[in-house]
């Protein structure tokens, strides 16, 4: 049975998860001023509600339980993901590293045979996602959110733009990182148990991940060709900020080996939390190079996927039997839906837990929970990161879940009937 802890934890993910859609109110009345402004302010920043609500927890923990429990408690969390997010951030925004990717987008985007304003937007959305694969899921929306932000976001307005473009986004990411078996945090929390490797990965996730990243982005770009062309959506041409020299090759050879060092030591935070070290103190060395590190927004997101560690740990009790009793096609479905309200890695990590299941019931946890990882911001690891680049091109300075949530439904279908294409077990 569970014990009062485990009831009052899930009251408190329910509320999260209720104040999250809840932001844009909150928003509203910072923007107002008042006394109060600060407060509305911080319950508008969406990347600090799971940590707040997480405090709450602990808090109460301490009271009832003592704080010897409440400290075992917190030293049986796996804080790996936030603190790795938060790393790949900070180093894969710096401006060397926005530089190569943008130079890679534009090469790929002269290769296109169609208009060069069509051709870039369709990379930025399609290219990217999948390239975190290879990158890390973190990394690939840290740079594609920068890229969107930059070229396409700065213009005020243009909100039905704005949001039809963010929920492909975080969908393209969610589902272009299981071509290999390391980088998407769904896949990863599962790869060893399954059996799983990166040739299992790209034959039986990849290619469909890929036709459904390149049709989203196809799609929408289409949709949104007019205005592309006519310059109504990209960079602002009142921009009149001077031209930067470009980053020497050897700087941006130099960010390279630090952002592979991070991804290969993904696992292992003191080595990662090392390389970073390692990276602030080299970019202030040569600031003259750089854009403003990403600081205070690699620690906000790392906060809220800490407090959703914290919550989503006494989540099991309801979460693991739910799912051991649903028959492969319903757990595709419901682990779609059930990702939207919790993260989809803890959700895979709970499925594999589950005892006497086969290679179809495996793929379809799997392929459900990547596939609704696009629909809210906690439903998948790196959607706080992309979140937090993008919120302030927004009306109100923040993102409405529920607007999200309709904008990501369409893309969610393209991945879902990609996913459920017949497969070989």
């Amino acid at each position: 049975m569970p014990n009062f802890m485990e009831y009052l934890a899930t009251a408190l993910f329910a509320i999260a998860i209720v104040h999250t859609f809840s932001v844009p109110v909150f928003a509203r009345l910072a923007n107002r001023g008042g006394a109060h402004a600060g407060l509305w302010h911080l319950l508008s920043e969406v990347e600090a509600v799971f940590g707040v609500w997480a405090c709450v927890l602990l808090a109460v923990m301490a009271l009832l339980s003592g704080v010897g429990e409440t400290v075992t408690y917190i030293d049986t969390r796996n804080f790996t993901e936030p603190a790795f997010v938060f790393a790949i951030m900070v180093v894969a925004a710096s401006r060397p590293i926005l530089e190569v990717v943008g130079m890679s987008v534009k090469a790929l985007a002269r290769m296109l045979p169609i208009r060069n304003e069509l051709a870039m937007f369709f990379m930025t959305m399609a290219f990217v996602p999948l390239a975190g694969s290879f990158i890390t899921e973190p990394a690939a929306m840290t740079l594609a959110a920068l890229l969107l932000r930059d070229a396409y976001f700065r213009r005020p307005g243009q909100a039905g733009f704005k949001y039809m473009t963010i929920g492909v986004l975080f969908v393209n990411i969610s589902i272009g990182g299981v071509l290999t078996a390391y980088a998407a945090p769904p896949v990863l929390m599962v790869a060893q148990t399954f059996g799983w490797d990166t040739a299992y990965m790209a034959t039986h996730f990849g290619w469909r991940a890929a036709a459904a990243v390149i049709i989203n982005a196809a799609v929408l770009t289409f949709i949104c060709r007019v205005h592309l062309l006519d310059g109504s959506i990209g960079r602002d041409p009142t921009d009149d900020a001077p031209v930067r020299a470009p980053v020497p090759w050897i700087v941006i050879a130099i960010h390279t080996i630090f952002l592979v060092g991070v991804v290969i030591s993904a696992h292992h935070p003191i080595i990662f939390l090392g390389f970073l070290m390692l990276f602030i103190g080299y970019a202030h060395a040569y600031k003259r190079h750089q854009n403003p590190l990403l600081i205070r927004e690699g620690l906000m997101v790392g906060f809220f996927l800490a407090g959703l560690v914290v919550l989503g740990g006494l989540q099991k009790w309801w979460l693991q039997d739910l799912l051991a009793g649903l028959s492969p096609t319903v757990l595709y479905w419901g682990a779609t839906a059930l990702t939207a309200v919790t993260d989809n890695a803890a959700l895979t990590y709970l499925g594999s837990l589950v005892e006497g299941t086969n290679e179809l019931w495996r793929y379809m946890l799997v392929a459900g929970a990547v596939t609704g990882g696009g629909l809210t911001v906690i439903a998948n690891a790196p959607n706080p990161a992309g979140f937090s680049i993008l919120k302030g091109t927004f009306p109100d300075g923040a993102i409405s879940p529920l607007k999200l949530l309709a904008s990501a439904a369409v893309p969610t279908l393209v991945a879902a009937v990609m996913f459920l294409l017949p497969q070989p077990f």
